[in-house]
């Protein structure tokens, strides 16, 4: 077993730590996935990165909202007398949560 190989007994102690439940097979099949999660650290960690800027995001981003610009709204009166129930310049809505 190679030094980033998980072993079974450690996986079943990580287990253990994260107070989870797990059956041998399933410790043996986890061992394998985290071992070979480490593998692939590892050879991430090979790459020769220099002169790579950092990025946030895989492709660039930008901010595609619109301007913030103040503009006529609706007229209140004329919403709420469209409602199916108001009172005190608010909609009424039933309620959904208790009793009242």
């Amino acid at each position: 077993m190679s030094s980033d190989q998980i072993s079974r007994d450690e996986t079943l102690h990580i287990a253990h730590l994260a107070r989870l439940a797990i059956t041998d097979e399933e410790a043996d099949l986890y061992s394998r996935q985290l071992s070979a999660v480490l593998a692939h650290a590892r050879d991430i960690g090979a790459l020769d990165i220099a002169g790579v800027e950092p990025t946030m995001h895989a492709v660039s981003m930008r901010n595609v909202m619109r301007e913030d610009v103040v503009a006529d709204s609706l007229d209140r009166e004329e919403v709420l007398a469209s409602a199916p129930s108001s009172e005190a310049g608010m909609f009424l809505v039933p309620r959904i949560m208790g009793e009242e």
